[in-house]
């Protein structure tokens, strides 16, 4: 195995039955699955006062190391050069997150919110409101990972907290991010109603969000709209989202760091997700083509994620070996860093393909029982 675990062992961290604690076995799973070099190694200097992976850069200067390491380990009073290095942190790992998945890095940060927290007691003034914020932002990504392995009740506890911090914070951004991504998880479980409720609940209850924040709002109600086969109103929101949207890139120093993901390009792929709804699969086809050819492949686990949503687009478009092709191109990726999301798409996809073309829908059954 390119990991240098068992196929068992491999299928019990995919399946969340196993956690990796390890900084050896973390760096192997990194290794094999292809992620940059300076992801790979456990620590830069020695051992971190912070549970991480290796991060992009040089690192922290030695002085930097030693306060933060003072700070986490001997309870001294924060400082604004720990609490900018936590949020540098945060970010990387949110990037990490992109290329290798989420169940590396569960264990990780579920320590670096341990440590952020166990700060609260020790910061004063308006340094207290950033440490509740980090907080916020922690657990809002816990709750992401938690989504992304399709744990729900874990991530909707995750989201309450992150919600109740980022209020106790009075950050609007993140209490409205919180309600629209359990509008996603709503929108992955099917419950097309309860996603248009929670991201107009998102829109209009945090008062002063940025532009981006409003946008995600705005496409996340579309897709429910989408979802429940209501296209005028579907497509209604996805304008208007798009046009704030378009404002909100011109600013891009105005959204909150959680929102670097976003582009224009983003935008189409997201169009895409509601016109598949809607059963408009060439102009699904075309605009996931459109999005993958110019998504970065930084982002892993997202454009595995698009293409299973291409293939699907295909395939009811009657286009059967080009879905075969681009499903079957997929199915690794989607079998490391797509589970259960892009693999269960695959499934979905298969099963088009069994009814338009059985020959091709039995190729694409095979290719997948290879990797489960």
């Amino acid at each position: 195995m390119r990991v240098g675990l068992t196929q068992s062992d491999v299928s019990d961290i995919e399946r969340g039955r196993r956690l990796v604690t390890s900084n050896e076995v973390q760096a192997r799973i990194i290794a094999g699955l292809g992620a940059p070099e300076r992801q790979v190694a456990a620590g830069r200097h020695g051992v971190a006062p912070v549970a991480g992976l290796a991060l992009p850069g040089p690192g922290p200067d030695e002085d930097l190391l030693t306060r933060v390491a003072s700070v986490v380990e001997s309870h001294s009073r924060v400082d604004t050069a720990t609490l900018d290095w936590l949020d540098g942190l945060l970010a990387e790992h949110r990037r990490a997150e992109d290329v290798i998945g989420s169940r590396p890095l569960v264990d990780v940060m579920r320590q670096q919110l341990r440590t952020v927290v166990d700060m609260y007691s020790s910061a004063r003034g308006s340094l207290a409101d950033r440490v509740v914020r980090l907080a916020s932002e922690h657990a809002q990504f816990l709750a992401w990972m938690a989504q992304d392995q399709d744990q729900t009740a874990a991530a909707l506890a995750w989201y309450d907290r992150s919600h109740e911090w980022a209020l106790e914070a009075g950050d609007a951004n993140m209490a409205a991010t919180t309600l629209n991504m359990k509008a996603h998880q709503a929108w992955s479980k099917g419950r097309a109603t309860r996603c248009v409720r929670l991201a107009e609940a998102s829109r209009w209850s945090s008062p002063g969000t940025s532009l981006g924040v409003q946008g995600m709002a705005t496409q996340m109600a579309a897709r429910g709209h989408a979802l429940n086969g209501a296209a005028d109103e579907a497509h209604q929101l996805l304008d208007e989202a798009q046009e704030v949207m378009g404002r909100a890139a011109e600013r891009p120093e105005d959204e909150p760091p959680w929102m670097y993901f976003y582009s224009p390009n983003w935008f189409t792929l997201q169009r895409g997700m509601a016109t598949l709804h809607l059963r408009d699969w060439q102009a699904a086809v075309d605009q996931f083509s459109a999005g993958l050819s110019a998504m970065p492949d930084a982002y892993r686990r997202d454009k595995t994620w698009f293409r299973a949503c291409l293939a699907h687009a295909l395939a009811g478009a009657g286009e059967t070996a080009q879905a075969l092709a681009v499903a079957t191109a997929c199915v690794p990726d989607a079998a490391v860093v797509g589970r259960p999301h892009s693999w269960n798409e695959l499934h979905t996809t298969a099963g088009v393909l069994m009814r338009r073309a059985p020959a091709q829908g039995r190729q694409l059954v095979a290719a997948l029982r290879e990797f489960d």
